[in-house]
């Protein structure tokens, strides 16, 4: 093993991610053949299934991928196009497979790419698996001999036969504005909706290796168009997808660009009073519970108490929400980022079937109603982040001086307690908080804050920044 090429592969918050310079073909096939490895050592058995999105280097390195697996003697299942990570994760997870290798730099711009492993259950990879899979990277070794076979295959199809299935959505009469960004969720996405009823417009569902050169990033300054698009009228509401459709943004009529917390919280309520008719029975027979990020807005937990139902919170990552989904039997988990996932249906992020629970949710009451009512019964609560740069290398160190450098109080407020689960995130004694933690993706420290007004929002931020960056 060359282990120059092996120390430049590294598994962060969801899979190894880099720019092509990084990138190889030859450190790929390493990763296939570690991923071959892991699962004959731990004797699961079972074809692989392996995806690739929209990014131009993409099916080439699935290509690769496939050919080491099937040299190591699996049978290995690719789909007919690109395709969605929830798409893959599902068939995973619904299907006979001992596990999924997804090619995908998600939301990063088009000079990256990425690789994940997702586990037979379909969920996020545990760091005790990525671990395993790590330990194991090495050259091909297979024997073309003993080769299993490749075959292509429609993913998509049974996956929206699944999603329109699981959620009962009728969207006669609907219009929804949708844009994929030019990402695996055109034709997937858009198919979904309009099977399920509704009008769709159709923005960037055109197949772009390069994003129209930007990053296929779910913000308010990246999608003008369907934002004007909703609030001109034109649609009733507005989703977009990341470049692998796991993570979903939502455009409302009023809003503009509906903050992702109060997307949780307003989706999350509608989810536990319709759950008679509104998801499939998997949902309507498991508990009411919700996971959350730390990062993630408190006002999910004010739902949830007024619906006598337990919030519980992990540290960022998905792969975290989906474990304490599986612990606690939830019924929702989500992320501040966009991310959420509906247990029983998959405990991974799908921002394709978000977008059917979105629009079924909008046509039952607009999303802008939902959330007035929602600050009405709980009060508003405001949240923004930042971002300070930070090379990897200097993340860890910046934290432990941190751990020393904690003030008693933060903008004039003494502090009640402190969560290290993640970073630091400092609860004050009015209930707002500050949050500062590495970024698993980009060498960036990121700062959050909540409060009850956006100058309060912004007083904390800079205080976060007035800590970390003189660490950094």
């Amino acid at each position: 093993m060359d282990e120059a090429d092996a120390s430049a592969i590294s598994f962060g918050t969801d899979g190894w991610r880099a720019t092509l310079a990084e990138f190889t073909e030859p450190r790929v096939r390493m990763v296939g053949q570690a991923v071959a490895s892991y699962l004959d050592d731990e004797g699961i058995d079972g074809p692989v299934a392996v995806g690739y999105d929209a990014r131009e280097t993409s099916p080439d390195f699935a290509s690769a991928i496939a050919d080491v697996l099937a040299a190591n003697g699996r049978d290995v299942v690719l789909p007919e196009r690109d395709c969605p990570t929830p798409v893959l994760a599902w068939t995973v997870a619904a299907g006979d497979y001992a596990g999924g290798v997804m090619l995908t730099a998600s939301h990063n711009p088009p000079e990256y790419n990425g690789v994940k492993f997702l586990p037979g259950d379909g969920a996020p990879a545990l760091p005790a698996v990525t671990d395993a899979v790590v330990s194991r990277l090495a050259e091909p070794e297979g024997d073309d001999a003993d080769a299993g076979a490749i075959e292509e295959r429609d993913l998509i199809g049974p996956y929206l036969d699944h999603a329109l299935s699981h959620v009962d959505a009728s969207l006669d009469g609907v219009t929804v504005a949708y844009d994929a960004m030019h990402g695996s969720g055109r034709g997937v996405t858009d198919e979904l909706l309009e099977r399920a009823g509704a009008d769709v417009v159709r923005l960037r569902c055109e197949r772009d290796p390069d994003f129209g050169g930007g990053a296929p990033e779910p913000e308010a300054e990246r999608v003008p168009d369907l934002i004007e698009r909703v609030t001109e009228g034109e649609a009733d509401l507005g989703v977009v997808n990341d470049g692998d459709a796991d993570r979903i943004g939502v455009v409302t009529p009023d809003r503009g660009y509906l903050d992702p917390n109060h997307f949780l919280a307003a989706t999350y309520e509608y989810l536990l009073d319709d759950r008679g008719r509104a998801v499939g029975d998997a949902d309507r027979a498991r508990g009411g519970d919700v996971v959350r990020t730390v990062s993630t807005s408190s006002l999910v937990d004010r739902v949830a108490e007024a619906h006598g139902n337990a919030v519980h919170e992990t540290a960022v990552g998905f792969k975290w929400v989906a474990r304490a989904m599986a612990e606690y039997d939830a019924l929702l988990g989500g992320e501040e980022s966009g991310g959420f996932g509906l247990g029983g249906h998959l405990r991974n992020k799908d921002g394709v079937l978000f977008a059917l629970v979105a629009a079924a949710a909008d046509a039952e009451r607009a999303f802008d109603e939902r959330v007035d009512a929602l600050a009405t019964q709980h009060g508003e609560i405001h949240q923004d982040r930042v971002s300070v740069d930070c090379p990897d290398d200097r993340k860890q160190p910046v934290l432990d001086a941190l751990a020393d450098e904690l003030p008693e109080t933060v903008a004039g407020v003494a502090v009640a307690r402190v969560n290290d689960v993640d970073g630091f995130k400092v609860i004050l004694a009015d209930d707002t908080w500050l949050l500062m933690r590495p970024s698993g993706t980009e060498p960036k420290l990121r700062i959050y804050a909540e409060a009850l007004s956006g100058d309060r929002v912004d007083d904390l931020l800079e205080a976060g920044e007035n800590l970390v960056e003189p660490l950094v």
